[in-house]
């Protein structure tokens, strides 16, 4: 669920091979999430995005292999100048391709398909409006992280006066896309996600790179398809625009740079990606679903333009995929109330408490 362009590398990497601490972690460069049960049989070491969030058998067998290892995370420096999400987040969700089926709408104002048999589309909408209400502490973790030039590359604290992730204002979720032009490729390339995200920027708007400076573009492929070959390798990643590691190549962009992530219907990988992973029954279908977006989500938020914001210079690894695939422990996955209803969530790396933590107070 996380990074893209150390990449994917990292992500791949990070999360099966080396490493990643928590159980599902990805270790690569595109953050991605991975699947519980997925093979483990070196399909996740490929680079992909950053963030990459392994299956949870690479994940466990990662952390195993690493246990004693310190999970401080330190400061990348920034590229292009940007290392976190300083300003309030702008989520942008884009549902690719037309195999999404007949669009419609529920009593919340959320946009429904008819392809979609496990209400990923509306639950993944709930989420990202729920984020930032209710006074809910899943979004504190993240605030402890910083950019800008007050912070030394390598540091593992932020120096007073640095600029903070933010805590977020209620509105995260600030636009919604189908995008069913064309079929959506059945294994879109890292390239082909990049290539979505820009046509997303330009259908929103967000034409300069200020404007896309606190954005996120989240690219939903529909149930059947097998973007980025993640099946049996990982459930998801995040990167941004200028990754040369990108399956593909890096996007070319006239909006300056953006980030991305490739957020597949990981669904169809059963408890691979997550579904039971906390609940049982019809409420944990979505476990997974939810956990691999919050995950990269606040993988984006610490690292934008991966890896220059805070990463494990070890492992390569980022904040959630530290504590990726935990459950029953301090900081492992929970049901995390929001001003909109209650998500299944996963807990994020703190370096102030040297410790996962599902909650956490907001620091500025």
């Amino acid at each position: 669920m996380s990074h893209g362009s150390s990449q994917r590398r990292r992500v791949a990497a990070a999360v099966v091979g080396t490493a990643v601490l928590a159980i599902g972690s990805a270790v690569s460069t595109a953050t991605a999430s991975a699947s519980p049960n997925a093979s483990g049989s070196g399909s996740a070491h490929v680079n992909r995005g950053h963030g990459y969030l392994p299956d949870v058998a690479d994940a466990q067998a990662a952390r195993a292999a690493t246990r004693h290892g310190s999970k401080t995370l330190t400061y990348g420096g920034g590229i292009d100048g940007i290392g976190v999400m300083d300003g309030q987040p702008q989520v942008y969700l884009v549902f690719y391709g037309s195999q999404w089926g007949t669009q419609g709408s529920d009593a919340n104002g959320n946009l429904t398909f008819s392809n979609d048999a496990d209400s990923g589309a509306p639950t993944a909408q709930m989420m990202f409006k729920g984020i930032g209400t209710g006074g809910e502490q899943w979004s504190g973790t993240m605030t402890q992280y910083c950019d800008g030039p007050l912070v030394a590359k390598g540091a593992t604290s932020c120096s007073s006066g640095a600029a903070h992730v933010p805590y977020p204002s209620p509105g995260v979720l600030a636009g919604v896309w189908y995008d069913n032009s064309a079929a959506s490729p059945q294994a879109a390339s890292g390239h082909q996600l990049g290539a979505e995200a820009l046509a997303a920027a330009h259908h929103f708007g967000n034409t300069t790179a200020a404007s896309n400076r606190h954005a996120y573009y989240v690219i939903l492929s529909p149930h059947g398809t097998n973007p980025d070959n993640y099946q049996g390798a990982y459930c998801a990643w995040h990167d941004y625009n200028g990754d040369s590691t990108l399956t593909g190549g890096a996007v070319a962009s006239d909006v300056g740079d953006f980030a991305f992530s490739n957020q597949p219907y990981n669904m169809d990988s059963g408890a691979g990606c997550g579904v039971n992973f906390l609940n049982t029954g019809s409420k944990g279908t979505l476990d997974g679903w939810t956990m691999t977006l919050g995950h990269e989500y606040s993988e984006t938020l610490t690292d934008q333009n991966p890896p220059g914001g805070w990463t494990n210079t070890s492992t390569g690894q980022e904040n959630a995929d530290e504590c990726a695939w935990l459950k029953g422990v301090t900081g492992g996955a929970g049901n995390v109330p929001m001003g909109n209803g209650t998500y299944t969530e996963q807990g994020s790396w703190s370096n102030d408490t040297n410790s996962c933590a599902l909650t956490h107070a907001t620091v500025s």
